[in-house]
């Protein structure tokens, strides 16, 4: 067993309260690596590629928790829609509705997250609260039986300013309480990885997608 994998994931549990949940960024890491964290009690995994999380899905436990955590082409929901937990990163009704139709279809209710662009980078993905307005007021949206909203992500833009990154945390944070005001059942602010989970928890996240500092770099 790589006892380095587990002292970096005792590590990071050993900062976090128990009002935050760590999701294990395993995209692009062997299977052998999920099974150690397994091992020792590590239940959520997150992936941004379609085709190994199906593969890794097949391949371990049924119990583990798979994150979609990537940006999501609508083409592609039916292959996870089986099984998945929780999808991060949804930015359009296009996209919510064919989670919608992929989950009726496997008779399920399907867990997302509403992504916020809160970065300075354009080229992140996300709604601004404007947008989200109009969303969740249109008629498409009404129609939506069998997606359930659990809370909001974002992603701060890729720097060394740390009051930019802490102003960014701050803004998605104050989202979230605009979106419990429609979804009262809200309760997840997913922001933080693994260079800036620390300042995101003293924002008020209370979900982290943490890879790097648990798997080592990625290649």
């Amino acid at each position: 067993m790589d006892q380095s994998l587990v002292k970096n994931l005792e590590d990071i549990k050993s900062t976090l309260s128990p009002s935050v949940t760590l999701v294990a960024v395993s995209k692009t890491k062997p299977i052998s690596n999920i099974e150690i964290l397994y091992s020792v009690g590590q239940r959520i995994f997150g992936e941004n590629r379609i085709e190994e999380l199906v593969e890794k899905q097949a391949a371990l436990p049924d119990d583990i928790e798979w994150h979609m955590i990537g940006h999501l082409q609508s083409k592609k929901v039916k292959k996870i829609a089986p099984f998945i937990s929780l999808i991060h990163g949804v930015d359009s009704i296009k996209l919510l509705k064919e989670i919608n139709k992929q989950a009726e279809k496997n008779n399920r209710i399907i867990d997302c997250l509403l992504q916020f662009h809160i970065a300075k980078e354009e080229s992140k993905f996300g709604l601004s609260l404007n947008e989200f307005n109009n969303l969740i007021n249109s008629d498409s949206f009404k129609g939506l039986n069998n997606i359930s909203i659990k809370g909001v992500m974002g992603m701060a833009t890729f720097t060394e300013d740390q009051n930019q990154i802490r102003k960014e945390f701050k803004t998605l944070k104050k989202i979230s309480e605009a979106v419990k005001e429609s979804f009262p059942m809200v309760n997840i602010v997913s922001m933080g990885m693994s260079g800036d989970y620390l300042l995101a928890i003293e924002e008020g996240s209370t979900m982290i997608r943490v890879g790097s500092s648990i798997f080592g770099n990625r290649k």
